[in-house]
């Protein structure tokens, strides 16, 4: 029998467990005082150098990084567990998130509804070999990496140094994909194609259809893991009460349902929906401007060379994304899991390759996990569906690299994966 310290909180069902009551470590308080101070500066920097609008997004930003944390929610990783053991419950969190998303985003833009006043726009983008090829090498990359990119910024942000290695190389990788972008754009296409606009369907009838999708996934991969019977995620220490929420651990469908309001927040006061990657594209961008590089030219800055010249305060994205950071290091430090480490060798290269892989393939495919798998799902754009397919695909295929360079898959022997 388990003691009630032990008292394991479910999800969907008992073998199913993602977090555990049990003792936590001390807060470090320095670190969060240090991550508290830093985000009321870069707060007002912002309403300073730019606006309100920017100064929100940028706490929206913070929420999506202390969420992300605090559940472990993981692009990457539910992935590799699918992939590896049938593990199916990072997937299943993620079609309860998109199927709540979807919901919030049919009523945004059938409404057109903003804070802000901006028309709210979700990221619908074309399908064609960019976008195969671009996704394919992110699923690659992202499991090198080990991580995708929120993976990236909040891992980053809550101290596994790897992820230094990861970030930067991302941008590189970013940067070379923005470069090229012209090139993979001129290869055959299909026109964006909306399954609520581009159809006859509309908002109501494509909402219903990405439903049917969202139940069929998820009764698919639930028969999956019933047959399998694949190892449990390690479910993450937690606490009880209210101190939970800066303390303990998230269940995943919790941060899922989270991350889903955020989203639609996002759209609704931007106009656009969450995206992470076109920051990493501006800041490499930047860098190679202060050489004379003149990046302008490039096909992915035509019609938005205004973000080259501006403060990065400036760029909705880019704020939100060191909200994500800082958030991130503020949970981790509340949590006492700010322990910064040594780098293998192995685990360096590989994330170093998995960076310069994801920036690059998140150019050629519109967007990354969450700018063209989250955001392009919910906004009912194929390209997001294609998106996933060749994500996992190369997914897939990652999971070797991953073993050439000495990084642990998931074993069907595992007690938890």
């Amino acid at each position: 029998m388990v003691p009630e310290a032990y008292k394991v909180y479910q999800w969907n069902k008992p073998k199913q467990s993602t977090t555990i009551e049990t003792a936590l470590a001390p807060v470090q308080k320095p670190f969060v005082w240090i991550g508290l101070v830093a985000a009321v500066i870069l707060y007002l920097s912002i309403l300073i150098y730019s606006t309100y609008t920017q100064g929100f997004l940028y706490l929206i930003g913070i929420a999506l990084g202390v969420t992300l944390l605090h559940a472990r929610f993981g692009f990457t990783s539910a992935f590799r567990r699918l992939i590896s053991v049938g593990n199916v419950q990072g997937l299943q969190a993620h079609m309860i998130m998109l199927a709540v998303t979807s919901t919030l985003f049919a009523i945004i833009l059938s409404s057109g509804f903003s804070f802000t006043g901006i028309t709210p726009n979700g990221y619908v983008s074309p399908v064609g070999i960019s976008i195969i090829v671009g996704s394919f090498l992110f699923g690659i990359g992202m499991q090198m990496g080990n991580g995708c990119a929120s993976g990236t910024l909040y891992n980053f942000g809550g101290g596994k140094s790897s992820m230094v290695l990861t970030l930067l190389s991302f941008i590189v990788g970013s940067v070379i994909g923005a470069y090229h972008l012209g090139f993979w754009l001129n290869l055959p296409s299909l026109p964006p194609i909306s399954l609520a606009e581009s159809t006859r369907l509309g908002y109501f009838g494509g909402w219903g259809l990405q439903f049917l999708i969202f139940i069929s996934i998820y009764v698919i991969t639930d028969k999956i893991a019933k047959k399998k019977n694949p190892p449990q995620m390690k479910p993450l220490a937690t606490t009880s009460g209210f101190k939970k929420l800066w303390r303990g651990a998230w269940p995943l469908v919790t941060a899922g349902v989270v991350l889903a309001l955020l989203n639609a927040f996002t759209l609704a006061i931007r106009g656009q929906p969450w995206g992470i990657t076109s920051a990493f594209s501006l800041w490499g961008s930047k860098f190679l401007q202060l050489f004379g590089v003149n990046v302008a030219n490039w096909s992915f800055w035509e019609g938005n060379t205004e973000a080259l010249r501006e403060t990065v305060l400036a760029d909705s994205t880019s704020v939100m994304n060191f909200g994500i950071i800082l958030g991130a290091f503020i949970a981790a430090s509340f949590q006492g899991n700010f322990k910064p480490g040594k780098i293998k060798t192995g685990v360096a290269i590989s994330s170093i390759i998995g960076g310069l892989l994801m920036g690059y393939g998140a150019r050629l495919a519109f967007g990354c996990n969450i700018g063209a798998y989250f955001g392009g799902i919910a906004s009912f754009s194929l390209h997001g569906w294609v998106w996933m397919v060749m994500a996992l695909a190369g997914s897939y295929f990652g999971l070797y690299f991953r073993k050439i360079f000495g990084l642990k898959n998931p074993s069907p022997n595992d007690s938890f994966c």
